[in-house]
């Protein structure tokens, strides 16, 4: 028999106890810090990103459960949008809207003794669109061209009235009006490119 051997026999039995006590701790200590702590900070590492992914699947979750709301939304925006358009021309329709205004006017009986356009003043993603305006005829006229004008589904704002030559003639009340029509458009990209190089 090997001499190591036959001398760890004849060892005192408390002695062969606390080898194999030591033996037995130092293998536990090899397992746990070889094997066994290794994968405890594996699974931890795989519970995070569990965990993530289960936060990413439910915030896609609350998206899908929104998304019919956010397409109504959607819609209601693209109609909202529809119907600015319809109130701020484009530059292709300015004259055609000019032209609406001047044949209100004629046809509540009204004269067009000035209809001179100012130069546009350009805003943000719009462009004011100013029309010095001077009209005669009756105070009834007058008044039904600034309704008919008013109700236009486009947006035209009348400021700077001011009332001149008032006569009276065969029961009825003639004036002059002197006014300023201010009307609005979209500006397309480039012009607003251009004008943010300006």
């Amino acid at each position: 028999m090997d001499p190591k051997i036959e001398k760890l026999l004849k060892l005192p039995k408390k002695q062969k106890i606390a080898l194999l006590a030591l033996i037995l701790v130092a293998e536990g200590a090899a397992l746990y810090f070889g094997l066994f702590l290794p994968r405890q900070t594996e699974l931890k590492e795989l519970r995070g990103r569990l965990e993530g992914v289960q936060n990413e699947v439910r915030d896609k979750q609350r998206i899908a459960d929104n998304l019919p709301k956010l397409k109504n939304e959607y819609q209601q925006l693209q109609k909202d949008l529809d119907q600015a358009l319809t109130e701020l021309p484009n530059q292709k329709e300015i004259p055609t809207l000019l032209t609406s205004i001047t044949s209100f006017g004629k046809g509540t009986g009204n004269d067009f003794l000035l209809f001179k356009p100012r130069a546009e003043v350009p805003k943000d993603f719009y462009a004011e669109v100013p029309v010095d305006i001077s009209v005669s005829g009756s105070f009834h006229s007058v008044a039904n061209f600034f309704t008919a004008v008013g109700n236009m589904p486009r947006i035209v704002n009348i400021t700077d009235v001011s009332f001149a030559d008032i006569k009276q003639t065969g029961g009825k009340t003639s004036v002059k009006v002197n006014c300023l029509a201010t009307t609005f458009r979209f500006l397309d990209k480039k012009e607003t490119q251009d004008d943010k190089k300006k």
